[in-house]
């Protein structure tokens, strides 16, 4: 299948071999955020794959990308390892894998759709995977704690938002493993921090790099999830079983502020699926926080030492999903 880019683009001198993989739907105004960044970085990505059913046409030609565009339903002949019908409803994993057999690039860098880059990210992300080409390679999350207004996406879109000022807009997120903020500053004599570590469970897909020969190894994001949840230590996981080496590196990226439910009541019985089907791949449980949480809540009945399937007792209420309900969250 033959795809065209739909933005107007001029060649120019900062553009590398890379594709972008983006997926979304419904959350437009992270998506151009997104471009804005990915347009005013030290280098651009050759190519920028949208999976993607709602975005507006006219308003990505303003961005200086050769973007992609592909629709959510497209042929599910290329994941080879779904045998659902190209009438599959939005999924995160079967759109990733759907854009990466679409790149044109060996290079894949998957970003979530509520990532802003770092001028730097890509350069540096791009340089470490060229230096470990057989590994998974994932960036540093910083949290925006409020949503960008109008006036600062306009800003961010003309390249005139910088770093300094997203730095202090952000926080990291004290539960994950970060690197010291001097680790995250690139110069023509220094590069952004990387190390190599053994936890495969660290691993988000929120921003990351692989070659193309790695994704297809892991043979990509196991569609048998559904929703949310466990998808993501599903794919590290394999990566560990392949040997293929996992870096963390110091490469930032903002992610956007958004409403989180704590725990994350609003796709209890998505984890339900998801983490009976992690469980009898690795016998081991994903998610452990946010189960017992349900399990104290006598959602479901699940202990961490079981080996049975998880069931759903009751779903919540409306007033529990109401109290649930953080709309100022830096992060989950």
């Amino acid at each position: 299948m033959t795809t065209k880019p739909i933005t107007n683009f001029s060649a120019v001198s900062d553009l590398v071999p890379i594709t972008v993989i983006t997926t979304c739907y419904g959350r437009n105004h992270h998506l151009y955020n997104l471009l804005s960044s990915l347009m005013h970085g030290s280098v651009k990505p050759d190519e920028v794959i949208i999976v993607n059913d709602d975005a507006d046409p006219k308003r990505l030609a303003e961005f200086a990308l050769n973007i992609v565009k592909l629709p959510t339903t497209a042929n599910a002949a290329v994941n080879k390892k779904t045998d659902k019908s190209s009438e599959i409803k939005f999924d995160i994993g079967h759109n990733r894998n759907i854009g990466a057999a679409h790149a044109t690039h060996d290079t894949l860098i998957f970003l979530d759709v509520d990532c802003i880059v770092a001028p730097t990210f890509i350069e540096q992300l791009s340089a470490k995977l060229a230096q470990y080409p057989n590994a998974l390679i994932m960036g540093q999350p910083r949290y925006l704690t409020r949503p960008l207004t109008a006036k600062e996406s306009q800003e961010l879109q003309r390249g005139a938002l910088s770093t300094a000022y997203l730095n202090r807009l952000s926080v990291y997120n004290p539960y994950r493993d970060n690197f010291d903020e001097v680790d995250c500053t690139a110069t023509n004599t220094t590069h952004t921090a990387i190390k190599q570590t053994d936890d495969y469970g660290a691993f988000w897909s929120l921003c990351f790099a692989i070659k193309r020969q790695q994704f297809e190894r892991i043979n990509g994001f196991d569609t048998q999830y559904t929703g949310y949840g466990a998808e993501d230590t599903d794919f590290a996981f394999t990566a560990r079983k392949l040997a293929i080496d996992f870096y963390l590196t110091a490469d930032l990226i903002y992610h956007q502020q958004h409403a989180v439910y704590r725990p994350p009541l609003n796709h209890l019985e998505s984890i339900i699926i998801n983490a009976n089907h992690f469980y009898k791949k690795w016998q081991c449980w994903p998610m452990g926080g946010w189960l017992k949480e349900f399990s104290d809540m006598e959602l479901i009945d699940w202990a961490d030492e079981q080996s049975t399937p998880i069931t759903l007792l009751r779903r919540p209420s409306r007033d529990e999903i109401a109290r649930a309900h953080y709309p100022d969250a830096a992060y989950v």
